[in-house]
């Protein structure tokens, strides 16, 4: 039988909860883009109206922009290291330039070109009304639901290229913050863990656990306190797993 772990990640910050909410949204958009079903554009469709809400905060792109400067910074300054593998670094290097440099030359907020197209507009209004995407109420996009899924697959792709250099982005700010931190083996009896935070004001906390396990994690923290509650999966009132005790890895990440 497969074993295998989950991870759960809880962010201390708005910038990285909105990064984390932009990650999800391009992963689900990949797997629904990615099938020939109508029914599964329909959903790739939903996903990219919420990326374009998501991604139109003010302050996205210069955000982005910052951080790559402050990695690129940072990460020129371990050349010739010695503890450093300069092929990896200089590849890393080069992919935060060339995005730095993509994410300054797209104009306006994420998302406008969606914006600016009255028929994904309409389509949208109906989308928030329950039901409200019927053939008689949108017979145009009944009429883009039929069409080869070749011409479908094609078009989500067309919509979704805009928002590439801020996925690129998205990518390499989480996949450094993830790589900063070091797992530290922990155990939780009564179904509870708490631990005080001290100096490592992380921006990320990461939990794994066993995928056999019948638990999750319900986390909480702020800069001084840690408490993560493990509760059973199910239906019903909600249990805490006081029963066992729980084995995990538990990792802070900091850009």
């Amino acid at each position: 039988m497969r074993r295998g772990v989950i991870h759960y990640e809880y962010p201390l910050s708005e910038r990285i909860r909105t990064l984390l909410r932009l990650e999800d949204l391009f992963d689900r958009f990949d797997a629904f883009a990615g099938s020939p079903d109508p029914y599964a554009h329909h959903a790739a469709l939903l996903t990219l109206f919420e990326l374009a809400e998501v991604a139109a905060r003010a302050d996205l792109k210069s955000d982005l922009l910052q951080e790559l400067d402050r990695q690129k910074s940072v990460l020129a300054a371990l050349r010739g290291n010695p503890h450093v593998q300069d092929t990896t670094l200089e590849q890393v290097l080069t992919a935060i330039e060339s995005t730095h440099q993509k994410i300054h030359r797209t104009p306006g907020k994420v998302g406008q070109h969606l914006r600016e197209d009255e028929w994904l507009m309409a389509v949208k209004q109906r989308s928030a009304i329950p039901g409200g995407m019927s053939e008689f109420d949108l017979p145009s996009y009944h009429y883009w639901r039929h069409r080869p899924a070749e011409e479908r697959m094609q078009q989500l792709q067309n919509w979704l290229l805009p928002f590439a250099s801020i996925h690129s982005a998205i990518d390499i700010v989480l996949g450094l913050l993830r790589d900063s931190g070091r797992p530290e083996q922990q155990r939780a009896d009564n179904g509870g863990y708490q631990r005080m935070l001290e100096s490592r004001n992380p921006q990320l906390i990461r939990v794994a656990l066993d995928d056999a396990l019948p638990c999750v994690p319900e986390i909480s923290a702020n800069k001084y306190m840690l408490n993560i509650r493990f509760v059973q999966v199910g239906f019903g009132p909600v249990r805490v797993c006081s029963d066992l005790a729980i084995d995990f890895d538990l990792t802070f990440c900091t850009l």
